[in-house]
């Protein structure tokens, strides 16, 4: 279940309704789906849609959704430093951000237009859509072990614009 940590006040919340609530005031949607499939460390991206295509189908078809991806992240994953890299740097896409978590933990963190800084940890069965244009980045520390299924209305998939503003350096390790 995600927690929500509030920097400006050094604040945790474990509460899902409380974190439901605060992040709907920002436009971030967060909700529980079912993730009770077993999948092993290595399962193939196919495997992976398959498994939740029964959750994923009627959401992408009811809201305009065109393609899904997975990124199945472990300590063994080649290159993982620089996989990790992209994703910590500050950055907004041109299209809702939409992430189901089967298994796995990873951080997100959104810099609010207020200057504001929160940061969610998502785990297994944590679904988040964060609108499109929303300045954030994504750490995969300090496990290294993250399964999530992204959907997107454009089928280039993941593509970030950084934002150069130097905001994550200051909550990146």
């Amino acid at each position: 279940m995600a927690k929500l940590y509030i920097a400006n006040e050094d604040k945790t919340i474990t509460d899902f309704n409380e974190i439901k609530s605060i992040l709907g005031t920002h436009n971030i949607m967060i909700d529980q789906w079912a993730a009770n499939t077993k999948l092993s460390d290595d399962a193939d991206q196919e495997t992976i849609l398959k498994a939740y295509e029964h959750e994923l189908k009627p959401y992408m078809e009811k809201n305009g959704y065109e393609t899904a991806d997975v990124i199945n992240v472990t300590p063994a994953t080649p290159n993982l430093e620089a996989i990790r890299e992209k994703f910590m740097k500050e950055h907004t896409h041109s299209e809702d951000e939409i992430r189901f978590f089967v298994d796995g933990e990873g951080l997100f963190w959104f810099h609010l237009d207020n200057g504001e800084v929160l940061g969610v940890t998502c785990n297994a069965g944590d679904f988040m859509a964060v609108p499109k244009n929303y300045k954030h980045w994504f750490d995969l520390a300090p496990k290294y072990f993250v399964k999530a299924i992204r959907i997107f209305s454009n089928m280039e998939g993941w593509v970030p614009h950084y934002t150069g503003s130097g905001v994550d350096a200051r909550y990146n390790p």
